[in-house]
């Protein structure tokens, strides 16, 4: 299925968890690069707790860029070992999740897009199956939360292969795990 990419607001001191605090930072910048990043993608990998927020909200939005519609009609594959059944056009990824998304990444197609899912990324970095991370940092020190790198357990070394800032101050910074020799 192509390649598996990460998209991921943080604060600038690591936060993931809860973004409502990146509402201020978020402009038309912002929306068009998620906007890409979806579009270029065949299916959406998500954790349970995302792919929970995300089916409770998504089926009712609508918008008139497409969105909405694409976020509604495409496939989803969602990673947990207790959820029982899923909704909302998605698949479920029971059992061992890395041999199961190592299989689904060997099918031909192009790329799943994974949106927050800390937990899921953390295990796929461990297994490096990530090709690629957009981080999208705001200007906002939260505090206390969930962060995306508090139990990395081996050193990921990461090639920067673009930078973006918006006007509302986020940077967006993508990177490519460094190749193993």
């Amino acid at each position: 299925m192509g390649q598996i990419i990460v998209s991921m607001y943080l604060s600038l001191d690591g936060v993931m968890e809860e973004p409502a605090w990146t509402a201020p930072y978020f402009n038309e910048e912002v929306a068009k690069f998620q906007s890409d990043l979806l579009f270029e993608s065949e299916a959406l990998l998500l954790g349970r707790v995302t792919y929970q927020g995300f089916a409770a909200a998504w089926p009712s939005m609508t918008d008139e860029e497409g969105f909405a519609d694409k976020m509604n009609s495409m496939p989803k594959f969602v990673a947990s070992t207790t959820l029982e059944k899923t909704e909302w056009n998605a698949n479920l990824i029971k059992g061992n999740i890395v041999e199961e998304i190592s299989k689904l990444k060997e099918q031909p197609g192009r790329n799943l897009l994974i949106y927050g899912s800390s937990d899921l990324t953390q295990t796929l970095m461990q297994h490096d199956l990530i090709d690629e991370y957009h981080f999208m940092v705001n200007p906002v020190i939260v505090g206390s939360g969930k962060r995306l790198f508090k139990d990395q357990s081996n050193t990921k070394a990461l090639k920067l292969i673009e930078t973006r800032t918006t006007n509302s101050g986020v940077v967006i910074l993508s990177y490519q795990p460094e190749k193993k020799e």
